[in-house]
């Protein structure tokens, strides 16, 4: 957690306990517009897809978000050593680009 800046104000986040139980995605899709990036987090359990989140982003945020995913990966690698990236279905399963 980085230290709060002078005249920066602290936020306080109000969640109910089913966001905070979280949602498990073994599936992401991303498509995009000029205007925005939409990722869709889904769980599939052939033969059913549950869409269990949507988050939409501006392209600034989501190049924020790449860096801060980026960073937090090299923390853990460099904690619990190399990650191995999980092979790709031969199917359409998977993490992929829409």
């Amino acid at each position: 957690m980085q230290p709060q800046q002078p005249n920066q104000q602290q936020l306080q986040v109000k969640a109910d306990d089913s966001t905070l139980r979280g949602a498990y995605a073994n599936n992401m899709q991303v498509a995009h517009t000029k205007e925005e990036f939409i990722i869709d987090f889904m769980n599939l359990f052939p033969p059913v897809a549950t869409l269990n989140a949507r988050v939409i982003v501006s392209p600034g945020h989501m190049k924020r978000m790449l860096a801060v995913l980026t960073e937090n990966v090299k923390h853990y690698e460099e904690a619990f050593g190399q990650i191995e990236a999980a092979t790709s279905p031969d199917s359409e399963m998977g993490f992929k680009t829409a």
